[in-house]
């Protein structure tokens, strides 16, 4: 077993999804952090975790016209992370959906924590995002990157669990009604792998 999870592993680094698609476009920008961190480029944080440990994502989405705005955490396997706090609190579940005025942003943060499903090997967390103009069906941009490749330890975590503080309001207030949520799915491919994983680690 511990040999599958390091061959595994070494096939995750080169599935890690770039940060490319929406860094900054005509339709907006986009900086992302870790633990507070700004990430510049296509950096992708590379923490080594106890289990229960928490770290914190967040994306400060910037859009340069009025848009629905849905965003999502993914992982291969969905159990290996649990969202302690967030703007959604399952792992490859959608928000909501937020309305952005034109020139405003909007912070989504998550505190998450590793499970001991992938102890002592590595998972990377992906962040995923669809930006449509407002009251269309068909995305302006949607993608998704790799915002962190996270190696578990067999250790557990004995800090405390921290809270996430109340999401800033976005520069340009949005109106009060969400954006109605269209249907996702991941690539087919990732569905694929993370069915094989589960497949071998039973």
């Amino acid at each position: 077993m511990i040999k599958f999870k390091l061959i595994a592993s070494l096939l995750l680094v080169f599935l890690l999804i770039p940060n490319l698609a929406f860094a900054e476009s005509k339709y907006g920008s986009m900086d992302v952090y870790y633990n507070e961190k700004l990430l510049p480029g296509k950096e992708v944080a590379k923490p080594t975790l106890d289990i229960g440990e928490p770290f914190k994502v967040k994306v400060n989405l910037t859009v340069y016209q009025k848009s629905d705005v849905y965003v999502s955490l993914s992982c291969m396997e969905k159990s290996s992370f649990e969202i302690v706090d967030g703007p959604t609190l399952k792992i490859e579940d959608y928000s909501n959906g937020d309305i952005l005025e034109a020139n405003s942003f909007k912070e989504y943060e998550w505190i998450v924590k590793p499970t001991e499903r992938w102890k002592g090997g590595s998972m990377p967390l992906d962040i995923y995002y669809t930006i449509l103009a407002h009251g269309d069906s068909e995305p302006l941009a949607e993608g998704g990157f790799t915002v962190a490749y996270c190696t578990i330890s067999n250790e557990y975590y004995e800090g405390e669990i921290p809270t996430s503080e109340d999401q800033p309001a976005s520069e340009t207030e949005p109106s009060s009604t969400s954006a109605s949520t269209p249907a996702f799915t991941l690539a087919s491919v990732i569905s694929v792998l993370a069915l094989a994983f589960a497949l071998f680690r039973r």
